[in-house]
């Protein structure tokens, strides 16, 4: 288009030219534009070499007055631009979850792509999401505010702010982030649209969803080791905290309908990832809304569920892959998984930690897991009852780029 516009440009200016020098013949006309007698192929190479380098220059010059006032270096622009296109470019990746987890995979998968959906729970009923839910009726912001952080071009000061949580006073518990999206719900009149101006004020590459905009409580059945009792618990937050092996969870009401936006992003995704992240209170009540689980089974995207690299006390102790894995098909289904990624890397944890490592061997029962298993190195070294990010967005990644099983 530069150069198309800059021969239609000279080509008029040419003409203006051409009839200037023949209402005012100084010297000949013919001589000034054959350049003395020159050929044809003479004059059009000085004039393409005069043309060009006049243009080099210009945009040069163009560049310099832009980028000065600006601070910006020309080849950290050319970098950020090629990048910024090669994330545009990238494969289209639904993730699905909630708590910590969640936040781990995109803080990775964010270099590789912006074609990023998160699509969170709202069924968070503790801390500060659960004093500002019942207290303003609004959806509980905490995951949310995680996500669009992990999401954000770069975690610097103003990210740090939205993550603040107060120490005390009337706010003590409280985090900036989770205000904020609060008090934009009151100014746009909807929580999903205080979300959208929440990722355009961190600039997110992605976006952030729920998975309902419906207010649902998590309920849950445990089974008393001891009496061989069951015993229902109300709410996400009060679920690890009894004692019990869990039998089953749902929502109630058990009808929620999933959020529309949701829905299509997992219709139209090319990848799908379900977790890492807490197994009864993050990662099912997301598969438990109707319409989230009917929606991966028919979309054609290849579903990958990330296990946890380590159990969670109160909710999966001693569980292996194929007990996290069995007890998303009793909730929600068999055959819903293509890909199951697991972690392979073990390194010490500490002597007093409740939590130890989810391994591919079976624990309870016969492993019956449909699926291709992929293992690798996952797990942090600092913190290694968690995921290492660019691992896992590595390894992600390539399970995107990859056609065949």
């Amino acid at each position: 288009m530069l150069f198309l516009g800059v021969t239609a440009f000279g080509l008029g200016f040419g003409l203006v030219l051409l009839q200037f020098f023949r209402d005012n013949p100084i010297p000949t006309v013919e001589y000034i534009l054959t350049l003395g007698g020159a050929s044809i192929w003479l004059r059009a190479a000085l004039a393409g070499f005069a043309g060009f380098l006049l243009i080099a220059i210009a945009i040069y010059r163009i560049n310099q007055a832009v980028l000065v006032p600006l601070d910006v270096d020309h080849i950290d622009l050319v970098d950020a631009l090629m990048d910024y296109r090669q994330r545009q470019r990238g494969p289209r990746i639904v993730a699905i979850g909630g708590g910590t987890g969640l936040p781990t995979l995109l803080r990775g998968l964010k270099k590789y792509t912006s074609n990023l959906t998160a699509i969170v729970t709202v069924a968070d009923d503790g801390g500060s999401s659960g004093r500002l839910r019942r207290e303003l009726g609004v959806l509980p912001p905490g995951d949310f505010r995680n996500n669009i952080a992990a999401l954000a071009r770069d975690e610097d000061l103003m990210v740090q702010l939205f993550q603040y949580r107060f120490g005390n006073g009337g706010l003590e518990g409280h985090s900036f982030g989770n205000l904020f999206i609060t008090a934009l719900s009151g100014v746009t009149g909807s929580f999903e649209q205080a979300l959208v101006e929440s990722s355009r004020v961190l600039n997110i590459r992605g976006k952030v969803l729920p998975s309902t905009l419906s207010d649902m409580t998590l309920m849950a059945d445990l089974r008393e080791v001891q009496t061989n009792h069951t015993r229902r618990v109300l709410g996400e937050s009060a679920i690890p905290e009894v004692s019990g092996i869990i039998e089953r969870v749902f929502l109630e009401p058990d009808n929620v309908p999933a959020y529309p936006e949701a829905v299509r992003e997992i219709l139209s995704a090319d990848l799908i990832v379900v977790g890492p992240g807490s197994l009864f209170t993050s990662i099912l009540p997301n598969l438990l809304v109707r319409g989230i689980t009917e929606a991966i089974k028919r979309s054609r995207a290849r579903c990958v569920y990330v296990c946890n690299v380590a159990t969670q006390p109160g909710e999966t102790d001693g569980f292996s892959v194929a007990d996290h894995v069995q007890a998303v098909e009793k909730h929600v289904g068999s055959a819903l998984f293509d890909v199951i990624l697991v972690n392979d890397y073990f390194p010490p944890l500490e002597e007093d930690s409740k939590t130890d490592y989810v391994r591919l061997e079976p624990v309870s029962g016969k492993s019956r897991m449909k699926g291709r298993i992929i293992s690798a190195r996952l797990a942090d070294e600092e913190r290694p009852w968690r995921h290492n990010y660019d691992r896992l967005a590595q390894v992600v990644i390539n399970l995107a780029d990859t056609k065949d099983m």
